[in-house]
């Protein structure tokens, strides 16, 4: 199984709130929500995948501990983005005065804004058409900039506010420029 799909809006409704209790209460799996209001369960993720996904963050979160114009998050964080959706990025990046501008109660749940940087990873039971539907959600919804890591093909799509998707092959490493100053991701240990 790589997800179910549940559409629960004809029967009930789940209110922000219900969706986080949800969430917690049953930790061991992702969920997310689409705009539209459909329940996705997601399968956790395989080893492999894991464990790139985690140098993946390991190398945001030491730049952004350098850096300290931001904060970072891992695959674990859901955001209330402002079409409705709950979405949780592989990788996500918030500069430091959207956080600050956040009450505690807000920072505590489900942020309610999109981040700044997202990173999704492509998993091999993921749909590509699928992530790249995502990521262009993530940027209608104020993202300045989003990776689609494809391992299998070892390509990168990046997304940036109205422009084209750009497309690397092969690449080494991909700049957060300007978004994230400084930050490149080493992908040799991502391929």
């Amino acid at each position: 199984m790589t997800k179910l799909i549940l559409n629960l809006k004809p029967v009930i409704e789940i209110t922000d709130e219900q969706f986080f209790r949800l969430s917690q209460e049953n930790e061991n799996i992702r969920l997310e929500r689409t705009a539209k209001g459909e329940l996705i369960i997601m399968a956790p993720a395989g080893g492999e995948t894991g464990n790139r996904n985690g140098r993946l963050i390991q190398q945001l979160f030491n730049w952004a501990d350098r850096n300290v114009e931001g904060i970072a998050f891992d695959s674990s964080t859901g955001f209330k983005l402002p079409n409705g959706a709950d979405r949780s990025p592989d990788a996500a990046w918030l500069k430091l005065e959207r956080w600050n501008s956040l009450t505690v109660e807000q920072q505590r749940k489900f942020p309610p804004l999109c981040p700044d940087f997202v990173v999704e990873l492509l998993s091999p039971s993921d749909s590509l058409p699928e992530a790249q539907a995502k990521m262009q959600e993530y940027l209608d919804n104020g993202a300045r900039l989003g990776w689609l890591i494809n391992r299998r093909s070892q390509q990168v799509e990046i997304y940036r506010p109205q422009q084209e998707v750009e497309m690397l092959d092969r690449p080494l490493q991909v700049s957060g420029n300007p978004v994230l100053l400084d930050f490149a991701l080493d992908l040799a240990s991502i391929w």
